[in-house]
């Protein structure tokens, strides 16, 4: 077995939609899982509809659907179909894991939910992922990432004074409550295969993104200090923030003393490093305003990339602010095999598709996938055949539309 797939071998069944469940199932399909997304026949997951171009999106194969989907099967059950119900309940009894994000009660409803589904395969991992947990006053809410972000207290540390409540520019609490749910997942499995059986995770999509805020809770709930927006600025130290340059900002972080005077050094302004309001790390805080425009009074002399080159040789941490086209530039010109692409779109479409592996490698190899995202109920065919049936089964439970 590859280093970089320790999941080979392992069935996750994949009943999410959107973003936080198939972000979660994605991170075991790159470490080798077999995961089945198991989706509904009119439309699967709504993802497949989401996207910056409205024509992949017209054929279910929309941008948001394609970026944590690869690796994956799909099948489509209409689990509210007697029948549809009996070939999820097989798939259940192959499955090592299963992870859903529906509202707390629909699979239950159903009955399909954890108390169900362990009386037939009581060694099962089942992962709920929900915005705001299976028990307490929220957990009916209906939630999205938006929501998770202002309720959760990102919102109101994040911009500046004047703009602040400011959302992440991207699904920071979806993603963070897929990440929480895969580590959840892949611990439970590790404890499974050492004799501890079956387990239901509760995954909330408010406590995981509260629980990534662990420096402003602790402040406030330590000392007492409560977290403001501060922009780009550090609250911990300075100068640790974006500083312009001749051209454009880039990002310093002078956060010890020696790097602070050696900053001062390296832009020419010593006397910085002895001057009252900056000698020493409080004091800099304090008048963190005058210390930006000192050292922005400086860095205007130069181009951004003369500073950021400078302050790397010198051993002060500073970096570039890049946009996403440049980041993802870097990237690849660092290791080279961050993104797979694949030689076209999965409906043969002749234009490449490349999606991010995983940020990680297991001595030097980067876990990886084999399939590009599945179109909807494209491996139908294979899965229940692996269950043993036989294409007249196969052709009455479509005709019967308990399958697509």
């Amino acid at each position: 077995m590859s280093h970089a797939a320790p999941l080979k071998g392992v069935r996750v069944l994949d009943l999410t939609n959107v973003l936080a469940g198939p972000f979660a199932a994605y991170q075991l399909a790159l470490l080798g899982a077999d995961v089945i997304k198991v989706e509904t026949p009119d439309g699967g997951d709504l993802a497949r509809q989401l996207g910056a171009d409205p024509g992949l999106n017209k054929r279910h194969l929309g941008a948001s659907f394609l970026a944590q989907n690869a690796g994956k099967r799909s099948i489509a059950i209409d689990l509210k179909h007697q029948e549809g119900r009996a070939v999820f309940l097989d798939l259940v009894r192959t499955a090592d894991a299963l992870v859903e994000n529906f509202r707390p009660g629909v699979m239950a409803r159903l009955k399909l939910g954890w108390d169900e589904l362990r009386a037939i395969r009581p060694d099962l991992v089942y992962c709920a992922i929900s915005g705001f947990g299976q028990d307490g006053d929220l957990k009916h809410n209906p939630a999205y990432d938006q929501i998770v972000q202002g309720m959760s207290g990102v919102m109101a540390i994040t911009g500046t004074p004047e703009t602040t409540p400011l959302r992440a520019g991207y699904p920071v609490a979806d993603t963070t409550g897929g990440i929480t749910a895969a580590f959840a997942i892949a611990a439970a499995l590790f404890d499974r295969a050492r004799g501890g059986g079956g387990r239901f995770i509760d995954v909330s999509m408010l406590e995981a993104t509260l629980v990534t805020l662990g420096w402003p809770v602790s402040n406030y709930l330590t000392a007492d200090a409560l977290a403001r927006p501060m922009g780009n600025d550090n609250m911990t130290a300075a100068p640790s923030g974006a500083f312009r340059a001749s051209d454009k900002p880039i990002n310093i972080a002078a956060n010890k003393q020696q790097q602070f005077e050696a900053l001062c050094d390296a832009i020419g302004r010593p006397e910085l490093a002895r001057d009252p309001r900056f000698a020493e790390r409080e004091a800099r805080k304090q008048n963190r305003a005058a210390l930006t425009a000192e050292i922005e009074r400086a860095l205007g002399t130069q181009p951004a990339d003369h500073w950021v080159a400078l302050f790397n040789k010198r051993g002060i941490p500073c970096g570039p602010v890049l946009s996403l086209p440049e980041a993802i530039a870097l990237a690849e010109a660092q290791t080279g095999d961050l993104l797979h692409a694949f030689p076209a779109m999965p409906d043969g479409e002749a234009r490449r598709l490349r999606v991010l592996r995983s940020g990680f490698r297991y001595s030097g190899e980067r876990p990886d996938i084999d399939r590009p995202p599945p179109r909807l109920n494209q491996h139908a065919e294979d899965i229940l055949g692996e269950l043993g049936y036989d294409q007249d089964r196969i052709a009455a439970l479509r005709a019967a539309k308990a399958v697509g």
